[in-house]
C-alpha cells in the first residue's frame, strides 16, 4: 500500500473514532448519575451495563464501515482478521467515578498501524472536551491545537497512579522520592483524564504503574503529539506492550525517571 493512500485510510478511520467517541459519549452523560449496578471482575476492577452498552455502539460502528479490522475491547473477546489495522478500545475510561457520580470519566478510542499506535481520540463528555492526534500532525481539543506546558520540576503536578494496593511498596517510596521535589500530586481514577491533561498543558505528567494497553494507547499519542515525552521507566520509548510509563511535557521526565529509579 502507497503512503498516500495509507494516510487515506488513516484519515477515514480517524473520523470514524471520532463519530464514536461522540455517540457513546452522549449516551454516558444520558446515563450519568443515576442508580447503577456493577459487577467485580477477576483483577478486582468493576464493569456495569454502560460499560458495555458504550462498547458496543463503537465496536457496532467499527464493523458496519471497516468489517475486516481488528478489535482489542476491554469488555469484549477479540476480532481477529488479516488486516493491519487494529483498533483499542476503552468505551468507558474511570468507571469507577461513573459509579460513584464522580464526573472524571471518558471514552478512549485509539486506531493501531502493524505495530504503531497511528490515532487517538478521547473523549470526556462531560467536561466539554473530544481530543484527537493523528501521528505526525498535532493533538487537538474541539478542532484547536494544542501544547503541552512549559513547567520545570519545582512547579510539576504530577498525576499518580490510583492502583497504589497493587505495588504499595515501590509506589509510596517513588512518591517519598518526588514529594520534595515536585508542587503536587493529582488521583484522578482515570488514564483518559489524566493523559489529556497532560496534552494539554493543565498538569506537568502522568505515571502510571499498572495500565492495560486500551488504558494509555489512544492519550500517549495525544501527549507524543501535544509536543511531550513518552517512556517506560528506563526511558525506552513506549509501545503496545508498555506496562509502566512516564508520560510528560519533557521539561520533568529525567527528574522523574530519576525518582523511578529509587523504586
Amino acid at each position: 500500500m502507497s503512503r498516500q493512500k495509507r494516510e487515506l485510510e488513516v484519515d477515514k478511520r480517524l473520523k470514524l473514532a471520532i463519530r464514536a467517541a461522540e455517540k457513546a459519549g452522549r449516551m454516558l452523560v444520558d446515563n450519568f448519575d443515576r442508580p447503577i449496578k456493577f459487577i467485580r471482575k477477576k483483577d478486582g476492577s468493576l464493569v456495569t451495563k454502560i460499560d458495555l452498552k458504550a462498547e458496543k455502539i463503537i465496536v457496532g460502528l467499527i464493523k458496519k464501515y471497516f468489517p475486516k479490522d481488528n478489535i482489542l475491547a476491554e469488555e469484549s473477546p477479540n476480532y481477529t482478521f488479516d488486516s493491519e489495522y487494529r483498533w483499542i478500545i476503552d468505551p468507558l475510561d474511570g468507571t469507577h467515578n461513573f459509579i460513584r457520580g464522580i464526573n472524571i470519566f471518558g471514552t478512549s478510542i485509539a486506531l493501531q498501524n502493524k505495530k504503531e499506535v497511528v490515532v487517538g481520540v478521547i473523549n470526556m463528555p462531560l467536561a466539554g472536551g473530544l481530543y484527537h492526534a493523528q501521528r505526525g500532525k498535532g493533538c487537538y481539543l474541539n478542532g484547536k491545537r494544542i501544547k503541552v506546558s512549559k513547567k520545570k520540576i519545582k512547579d510539576a503536578t504530577i498525576v499518580y497512579d490510583s492502583s497504589i494496593e497493587k505495588e504499595k511498596t515501590a509506589m509510596l517510596r517513588v512518591l517519598g522520592a518526588m514529594a520534595d521535589k515536585i508542587f503536587n500530586f493529582r488521583m484522578f481514577g482515570s488514564t483518559a483524564a489524566g493523559l489529556t491533561y497532560v496534552a494539554e498543558g493543565k498538569v506537568e505528567a502522568e505515571i502510571e504503574f499498572n495500565d492495560a494497553v486500551w488504558d494509555f494507547a489512544a492519550g500517549l499519542l495525544l501527549v507524543e503529539e501535544a509536543g511531550g515525552m513518552v517512556s517506560d521507566f528506563k526511558g525506552k520509548r513506549w509501545s503496545i506492550d508498555t506496562k509502566k510509563y512516564v508520560a510528560s511535557n519533557g521539561k520533568v521526565h529525567k527528574d522523574l525517571l530519576k525518582c523511578l529509579s529509587k523504586k
